[in-house]
């Protein structure tokens, strides 16, 4: 039925002259003023996703070049790496999870035409953001070192890494505002601001990482701390950045005086959006922690091949996030335009397309997996490991390319619960027992753990087409 229903949308497409299409990209990248609830589906499709693919790719960017450089202080390095960005998915996945209910609020809000209450949406979710910040950092600032040692780094590690994690978990604000304005600039359809913020914080963590890694010209040699003093500078230069473009106001979200209070039914609306959004990404990034647990267990050389193959797939990942977000934001707008049908075919159109850009990536990484851990290190055990890994996660592409477009979709929606008993079942009750059952039980290693996460991530897609086909989505009151 969805072949049929891509044949037949093919038959419909109309030839696009060269003009033409210089012309979407230019308006793509420098922001639109189009009311994507009344444009063609395919050109609303093209000029939400390019910023938003851009804006990925660039994140992309920076999920490789913080191990890249970290990879040149040795496995150690990268091993406690792995092992804060295991944790941090905690301020991630919550991060996440208020962008994806600021997402569906203010998408709506701009559906209905309701400029002011959306801006008020966005300030709600701001305020929401700095107080699950404070909760976070600061356990995570004093209790650093303890956290490595729990999560099996030696002894040495956690004394000579200890500053890594207790930055990011300090700092840990200006990733979840990043997270959460982006997510204001995209659902209200300025995906190009959202994609000029990232490309910001990313080209400055670019430049200072190596300097402040190496003490390059005058600039101490912080090691791997260094590497998060970088990234945490470039982020909240991108989050000083989002509140000038907020407060400027001439974007579609214009923030004032009469945004900046607190509305009680309207942050209850969040929060318990939010809810399951937060729980949907901590289900799913917690069996990501409890892996690398597990992959701990096999040795540093192997958590560093498992830790460097892990940010290749996200870097070739998060375009594919980028345009899952352009049909979250289109689902949303769509429904408060109160055009159902509409925002379900925009899901359907994205996840075709998103399949085949993910089936091209994964081919590359299929045929080139050792070349490309080896751009990270040379150690032959930690190739090995990250070698089997990128060839087993590369296999799944074409399964997760559509599953977080209709995953999105859901959330766009403000249906936040469906996606989360979704993760609940396929990470919690299947991906967690099977890694440990093939891994460690049945000797299988590295190769157990990355079969039980393609095995997941499938039944996941698989699941997750068959419910939003049921269209109890499009009921959704949010």
């Amino acid at each position: 039925m969805l072949y049929k229903k891509f044949v037949l949308s093919l038959g419909k497409i109309k030839p696009v002259s060269l003009q033409s299409l210089w012309s979407d990209i230019k308006e793509a990248i420098a922001g639109s003023d189009r009311d994507f609830t009344n444009t063609s589906l395919g050109k609303a499709i093209f000029i939400l996703a390019v910023p938003m693919i851009l804006e990925m790719a660039m994140e992309s960017v920076f999920a490789v070049v913080d191990i890249f450089f970290v990879s040149r202080l040795g496995a150690d390095a990268v091993a406690t790496v792995g092992i804060t960005e295991s944790v941090m998915t905690i301020v991630y996945a919550i991060g996440i999870g208020l962008s994806t209910a600021t997402t569906a609020l203010v998408a709506r809000r701009v559906g209905e035409k309701k400029a002011g209450k959306a801006g008020n949406a966005a300030f709600q979710a701001i305020m929401v953001g700095l107080f699950f910040s404070l909760i976070l950092a600061i356990p995570g600032f004093i209790f650093a070192k303890e956290f490595l040692l729990l999560m099996g780094a030696s002894e040495s590690m956690a004394n000579e890494g200890y500053h890594y994690p207790m930055i990011m978990f300090g700092g840990n604000l200006v990733i979840m505002l990043l997270f959460i304005i982006n997510a204001v600039f995209r659902s209200s359809g300025d995906a190009a601001i959202s994609m000029r913020v990232l490309w910001m914080a990313n080209i400055i963590n670019l430049i200072l990482d190596p300097l402040l890694i190496f003490g390059w010209g005058p600039f101490p040699e912080l090691g791997i701390q260094g590497a998060a003093i970088a990234t945490t500078i470039g982020r909240g230069i991108a989050v000083c950045y989002q509140f000038y473009l907020l407060f400027k106001g001439n974007g579609r979200i214009h923030l004032d005086v009469k945004n900046l209070s607190i509305r009680v039914k309207v942050m209850l609306k969040l929060l318990r959006l939010s809810v399951g959004g937060i729980f949907q990404y901590l289900i799913a990034t917690s069996s990501w922690i409890i892996l690398v647990r597990l992959v701990s267990e096999l040795g540093a050389d192997v958590l560093a091949g498992y830790t460097i193959a892990i940010r290749i797939i996200v870097f070739a990942l998060l375009p594919s996030w980028g345009l899952s977000n352009a049909a979250a934001t289109l689902v949303g707008q769509n429904l408060g335009a109160n055009r159902p049908d509409r925002a379900e075919k925009s899901v359907w159109i994205t996840g075709i397309v998103n399949l085949i850009m993910m089936g091209l990536i994964g081919t590359f990484i299929l045929l080139f997996p050792e070349g490309l851990v080896r751009l990270f290190i040379e150690e032959d055990s930690v190739i090995r490991s990250g070698t089997i890994t990128l060839q087993w996660l590369g296999a799944g592409f074409l399964f997760y390319a559509f599953g977080m477009v209709v995953v999105q979709g859901f959330n766009g929606s403000g249906d936040t619960l469906t996606p989360t008993k979704i993760n609940l079942v396929c990470f919690w009750l299947l991906e967690i027992p099977l890694a440990y059952l093939l891994a460690m039980n049945m000797g299988m290693g590295i190769t157990g753990i990355a079969m039980a996460i393609i095995i997941a991530e499938s039944l996941l897609t698989i699941i997750g087409v068959i419910l939003f086909k049921q269209g109890k989505w499009k009921l959704r009151k949010v």
